[in-house]
């Protein structure tokens, strides 16, 4: 197995909601809900910058893909980051997301590493952590 990422898929309660949020809160382009057609075939892809594609798909339909138990979200299993350029861009994209509708974890403040960042979480409790790292910028 290569090491590479082609997909990542968040399980979401409210499928319309989580697509808000990302599409119209964020601004993520999406051709928005496919699969209706089909039992636990409801999904959302969005294109991400390096091949990346990230889907919203319902817990319950994930549960029933795997085959494992759909258990209680627990929001400190894992951690998406959006590495940006500089310090003021951590507060726009925080203030972006507190306006589509995001909870704020952590607010935006200085880092042990000497970089700037901060946590939300999307409206299924799944965090992003927006930091401004010197020595990891972003790719131009």
């Amino acid at each position: 197995m290569k090491p590479r990422i082609s997909l990542i898929t968040l399980g979401v309660e409210h499928l319309e909601q989580s697509v808000a949020f990302y599409r119209d809160g964020l601004g993520w382009e999406t051709d928005g809900i496919v699969g209706r057609e089909f039992e636990h075939g409801a999904v959302a892809f969005f294109d991400m910058e390096g091949g990346l594609r990230l889907a919203l798909w319902p817990r319950a339909s994930l549960a029933h893909d795997t085959g494992a138990p759909q258990g209680s979200l627990n929001s400190t299993e894992f951690s998406l980051a959006h590495n940006v350029a500089a310090k003021e861009e951590v507060d726009a994209v925080m203030a972006q997301a507190r306006r589509a509708g995001a909870r704020i974890v952590k607010p935006a403040a200085d880092t042990f590493y000497g970089g700037y960042a901060g946590y939300f979480a999307d409206p299924d409790g799944h965090l992003w952590e927006v930091a401004f790292n010197p020595q990891m910028p972003p790719p131009a």
